[in-house]
């Protein structure tokens, strides 16, 4: 088994940064157009805690390198992952537990992703991803296939840091020109309030 962990701090209040979450797949993002599809299985809410639970498909496209390919047996030009996540606003966290569906039997991934305020303006963003390959065969083919995915993670992880700093940019303005939009709406309501009281 390999570890890949990472941490970064993103410059916006965890109110941004987890309603943003919801769109990080969106075409805002150009760093996720490996990102085929999110289907939304199932979500609820547990009235005893307050903690909304959500489970999504994500289909991705993602090439592989030929040996892994021929390993494996497949094409592996589309994978998918089962997304969990937990988002807790008593407790300002969201957590995100994925594994993939594609290959399970050869691969185990497991993945978690935490997002938590650091402060007011600021969220920390932890990630920990347990990569197990389950084949059969020499311990060196388990390495480099556990060495592999590894490498990818860190690639993407950088890939990832960028898109969703797109993503949540994207996310402010929206919101602030929306908040303009409806300032401007109630300041012309009361103007009109104002001319019909003074006819």
């Amino acid at each position: 088994m390999k570890v890949f962990s990472n941490a970064e701090t993103f410059n916006y209040s965890w109110e941004e940064v987890s309603t943003a979450n919801w769109r990080k797949y969106c075409p805002w993002n150009e760093k996720s157009t490996h990102v085929v599809a999110v289907d939304t299985i199932s979500r609820s809410m547990d009235e005893a805690t307050g903690i909304l639970r959500t489970e999504r498909l994500i289909t991705c496209k993602q090439s592989a390198p030929d040996w892994l390919k021929s390993l494996l047996g497949g094409a592996m030009e589309e994978s998918q992952v089962l997304e969990t996540s937990y988002v807790d606003l008593a407790n300002k966290t969201v957590t995100m537990v994925s594994a993939n569906l594609t290959f399970s039997n050869l691969i185990n991934v497991q993945e978690t992703v935490v997002y938590k305020p650091l402060n007011e303006h600021q969220t920390q963003f932890t990630q920990d991803a347990k990569i197990t390959a389950l084949c059969g065969g020499w311990q060196r083919i388990k390495n480099s296939i556990e060495d592999t995915l590894v490498k990818r993670f860190r690639e993407n992880a950088i890939k990832g840091k960028e898109g969703f700093e797109t993503v949540l940019a994207m996310s402010r303005r929206v919101f602030a020109e929306e908040r303009e939009r409806e300032k401007m709406s109630l300041i012309r309501d009361q103007a009109s309030n104002i001319r019909m009281a003074a006819a």
